[in-house]
Formats: structure tokens, C-alpha cells, sequence
């Protein structure tokens, strides 16, 4: 296993109203860190027995932990099962790494979790976790734990505590949900009853745009999601107003509007004024992406004859084509990261999952059949996307490693789901 060394801080973590503490003294140690990005790198094997204390609570958050944890796809669980849930079992027989002991007490200001990670090979205790909060907080305290302990492992934290939009078809017509990411909280956010698509979260995550056609006109719309009530719109020009991309700043779009005839870039303000044509008639220009400094885009357009990815400087000026390789490519999405854009292209009759360098190079397919693999979108640690893949008349929402090596659904429910739309880290 590729492991990669650097110097661990363990340092206070604020947690807003939660109150959270660390349950060790911070200290600096040397550290290993697992490079989940290695093609040869094996899952780690975690066991998450019943936590102490407070009754039923300690078997909730146990599940619900392993549940968070297995979002992340180089964690393998040992199946509860095999231990009965207990903590002294013989860890290194059921091929365990690592353990996470906790318990859950309460004290005068609610209650507290505590967790900590055990390293079966040399029976050690790794880093600690205390967090207090409400009992009306437990689910959200669970999920930073979660999210803590994928840090311990890597570096950096875990994505259980994000969510995603997507389009599903549930009640018979196609409208906007947004969900965490574990699905345990699906929210209808339109009630258009016609046809809704490209969901697009603001980079602080409290706004959603969307493109409805209940006027007749594919129209464009942003909702405040801290409420439920209202849906306003940024644009209703004639023709297509399609699939906003934020800039990082979250201050400007950059959309494509039809309102000449062709298929336009444009740059927005959030009110819907025009800042400026990015591109003026060459082929169909649509699926823009910002590279995370905000100086690039990444955008698909069709001025070759056949759609493919071409990268052009933010603010306007001459396009690069980025790939040549499937005989039509659309879809991009810019990594977290900035270094890679994952993209969809048409690889033997079917559209596959692919990923290269911002350059066009080092291009590779992390998908392979089982589908047509659709509308990508990177977690905010850049190590999973979020794809729709569609299999017949079946469309579902997937989650797969940046290396191709998992391909799982994301979570089951009624209707097709697609347009998936990952958010950042939530507050």
C-alpha cells in the first residue's frame, strides 16, 4: 500500500453551536496518511462496534457512523454481524485494521459523543474526538465525527456532511430535489409539474438555480433554500436559458442563452443582467465549468462538427479543444482540486465516464459498459463524482472513485433520479 508521510497537527476543530472539542490535547506527531489515489491501494478494513453509554443511542450512532463511513470508498466495514456489535472482539481474526470505540453520554448541556480510532496491528489508540451538542443535533454530530475520522486517515476531511440536487421523476413529472448525501433527507424543492433539469448549487450551498419549462419556455430560476415558499426568476429571454455555472466567488454565472438564435456563453450577475458574450456563433456553446480560481471555463460546444471540450479564459477570449479521443465528449466538470476535469464521452454506442489533466492529457476511462455514464460532479475532496448512469429505462444516481475501481448506487428511490449536482461542505 502507497502511503504518503507528513507532520499531523491535531488542533482545536471549531463546530458552531456544537461546541466541539478535541478529546486529546493537541499535539504534533508524525503521521501516515493513506494515498487513496494509488490504483493499488487496498480498502481499510474498519469495525464500528455499539457505542457506550445512553441506551439506544450508542447502537444509532454506530450505524449511522458506518453508514458515513462507507460513502468513502477505501473504507471496507466488517459486517456487524461477525462481532455482535460488541468491543472486545478478536479484531485481528475478522481482519480488521482499525476500530472506532465511542460512547454517547449526556451532561448539562446535552450530549456528548466521544470516538476514537484503535489500530489493531499495534493495539494502539489514535486520535480522539469529543463533540457536544443537543440531542436534536446527535445525527449532525455523528456525521462531523464521521467526517473527522476520514481526516485522521487522510488528511483531510470527509464528505459525509454535504449534499446534492438532483432531478427525479417520483411524483410522474420531473422536478428538484436536494438531499444529504447519505439520502436519509430528501426535500422536493420544485412543484412546477413539467419538466425541471441542471440543478446548481451557489458555493455557499443556500441558493439553487434551476432550468423549468412550466412557462413553455426553458426558463431560468434560483431558490433560497433556507426557505420553502418562493422560487424567483434570473432569466426568461427567449429560447434556451440552460445550466448556470457559479463563479467562486459566487458573485457572477456564466449561462447559455439562445436570445440571438445560436446557442451563447454569457456572464450574469445574480439579479440577471447581462455582463458580457463569452462566445458569438461558433456551434452550439453549453455545460460551462469554473476552474476553482475562477480564471477558466471549461465548456462543450460543437464548432468542430461534433461536441467536445474546450477550456477559454473566464472573462472571454480565444478556446482551446481539450479532447479528441471518443468521437463526441460534453459534460465537463472541473475538479475541486483544479488539476483534472472529469468529462462523459461516447466510447462503443455508449457514454462513458472519463477523466484528464486541465491540458487535455493523460486522459483515461474510469467506467467501462454497465450503462451510459452521465452528468458528472466532484465531491468536495475531488475523490468521488457523483454520475448518472442509465441502463434501459432505468436512471439512477451513482458514486464512483476517481480511480473507477467502485461503482455504487447512491441511494434507493422511487423514480429516476439524474442531473446530479454535488455541494460543498456544509457549515
Amino acid at each position: 500500500m502507497k502511503r504518503k508521510h507528513t507532520l499531523f497537527l491535531a488542533v482545536l476543530l471549531a463546530i458552531g453551536s456544537l461546541c466541539s472539542l478535541w478529546l486529546q490535547e493537541a499535539r504534533a506527531e508524525e503521521r501516515t496518511y493513506y494515498d487513496i489515489s494509488a490504483s493499488d491501494v487496498r480498502k481499510i478494513m474498519l469495525a464500528v462496534p455499539s457505542f457506550t453509554g445512553n441506551g439506544g443511542q450508542g447502537n444509532a450512532v454506530a450505524r449511522l457512523l458506518s453508514k458515513g463511513l462507507d460513502l468513502h470508498n477505501f473504507i471496507g466495514l466488517v459486517d456487524s454481524s461477525r462481532f455482535g456489535g460488541r468491543r472486545d472482539a478478536d479484531w485481528k481474526s475478522l481482519g480488521a485494521d482499525y476500530v472506532v470505540l465511542g460512547q454517547v453520554n449526556t451532561d448539562p448541556s446535552g450530549l456528548v459523543i466521544e470516538g476514537q480510532i484503535l489500530d489493531v496491528a499495534s493495539n494502539q489508540l489514535m486520535a480522539g474526538r469529543r463533540l457536544r451538542g443537543s440531542a436534536a443535533q446527535l445525527e449532525d454530530m455523528t456525521l462531523r465525527l464521521c467526517d473527522s475520522l476520514i481526516q485522521d486517515f487522510t488528511g483531510e476531511l470527509g464528505v459525509a456532511r454535504t449534499r446534492i440536487a438532483f432531478v427525479s421523476d417520483g411524483t410522474g413529472r420531473k422536478e428538484v430535489y436536494v438531499s444529504d448525501i447519505l439520502g436519509l433527507h430528501p426535500r422536493q424543492i420544485t412543484r412546477h409539474r413539467t419538466l425541471c433539469v441542471s440543478p446548481r448549487f451557489t458555493p455557499d450551498g443556500h441558493f439553487l438555480a434551476y432550468s423549468s419549462y412550466h412557462r413553455g419556455n426553458q426558463d431560468l430560476y434560483i431558490t433560497d433554500l433556507r426557505q420553502n415558499q418562493a422560487t424567483r426568476a434570473i432569466s426568461r429571454r427567449k429560447g434556451l436559458n440552460l445550466a448556470p455555472a457559479f463563479s467562486p466567488d459566487g458573485r457572477t454565472m456564466v449561462v447559455t442563452l439562445s436570445k440571438e438564435g445560436n446557442p451563447d456563453l454569457y456572464t450574469m450577475d445574480r439579479q440577471g443582467n447581462i455582463l458580457g458574450q463569452l462566445t458569438s456563433g461558433a456551434g452550439i456553446n453549453v455545460s460551462p465549468s469554473y476552474s476553482p480560481d475562477g480564471r477558466y471555463i471549461a465548456f462543450v460546444s460543437d464548432r468542430s462538427g461534433k461536441p467536445n471540450v474546450y477550456v477559454m479564459p473566464a472573462g472571454g477570449g480565444s478556446a482551446k479543444r481539450l479532447t479528441f479521443k471518443a468521437s463526441e465528449n460534453s459534460e465537463p466538470a472541473w475538479s475541486p482540486k483544479g488539476n483534472e476535469i472529469a468529462f462523459t464521452g461516447l466510447q462503443g454506442g455508449q457514454y462513458q465516464l472519463f477523466i484528464m489533466d486541465t491540458n487535455g492529457g493523460n486522459v483515461r476511462q474510469i467506467s467501462n459498459g454497465g450503462g451510459n455514464f452521465e452528468s458528472p460532479t466532484w465531491s468536495p475532496d475531488g475523490r468521488l463524482l457523483a454520475v448518472t448512469r442509465k441502463s434501459g429505462s432505468r436512471s439512477e444516481l451513482c458514486v464512483v472513485s476517481r480511480n473507477g475501481k467502485d461503482v455504487r448506487v447512491l441511494f434507493p428511490m422511487r423514480g429516476n433520479q439524474s442531473y446530479p449536482q454535488w455541494s460543498g461542505r456544509l457549515p
